[in-house]
Parts: structure tokens; sequence; C-alpha cells
């Protein structure tokens, strides 16, 4: 198993694991946030994946995606590969609201991070587990 960055391990909570990917929260209770992270070695871009794992980071992320829109009730997703601060190749999937903090502008930066309480953070792992997709093992 591929590392994880240490400010992935920071900021992030593992909640769970696709076959290629693992599945990250991020402990910011301002929006719900999640990050697919290749289990990988040495990998920053998408394109340095191989093929196949190419096609199954699409097919996790699209996955995922619809469980957030779904289960979330998302105005919008934001997801996105950025990798400025952290190299190791991650993909965030941000569930947005016109109501959120942030909105309409980038999350990255914008409103100080929110710690979960146990209760908020139940509620996302319950709304996660209620559209699980095949092939999500939840590990909380």
């Amino acid at each position: 198993m591929a590392e994880l960055h240490p400010q992935l391990m920071k900021d992030c909570l593992l909640i769970g694991r696709f076959p290629l990917c693992r599945l990250l929260l991020m402990q910011d209770a301002n929006y719900p946030w999640f990050i697919l992270v290749p289990d990988r070695e040495a990998v920053t871009e998408i394109h340095q994946l191989g093929a196949d794992d190419r096609r199954q980071l699409l097919s996790e992320s699209c996955a995922l995606a619809t469980v957030l829109a779904e289960h979330f009730h998302a105005d919008k997703l934001n997801i996105a590969a950025l990798g400025n601060v952290v190299p190791q190749l991650h993909v965030h999937h941000v569930v947005r609201y016109h109501d959120d903090p942030a909105w309409p502008a980038p999350v990255w930066g914008h409103t100080p991070a929110k710690p979960y309480t146990a209760k908020a953070l139940d509620e996302v792992i319950d709304k996660l587990r209620a559209g699980a997709p095949d092939g999500l093992e939840l590990l909380v």
C-alpha cells in the first residue's frame, strides 16, 4: 500500500477503500469534502497512471460523485486534482451548496476548517453508507 502524504494524514480521516483508491474525508464540516487517493507509489498526475488505473479512477470518481449528488443533495460538485501543496495524486470531491460559507468561490483558504462533531460525522457517514456504490468498503 502506498504511503499517504503527511498533509493528507493530518487533514483527513480514512473512511473507505475502493479497488484502486482510498477514500478520505477532509476534517472540515463546512463542506462534505471527500478525497480519492489512488494506491500507487510515486504518482503525481493522472496521466502517469496506466490505462486500466485511469479507467478505474474515473469509475470510482463517478461512483462517488453519484452518491454525493443524490444523498447529499448537492447544488454543485467541485471535482479537482490540484496537487500544488500535496504532490501525491489525489482527487477532491467537494459538495457545494448555494448557501455554503464560500459559495460561489473556491473552498480553499476561504473559511477556517470547522471540526466535525461526533453527530455530524455520523450523519455524513450514514449518507455515504446509504448510497455506497459497489466496490466501496467503508472502514468506519
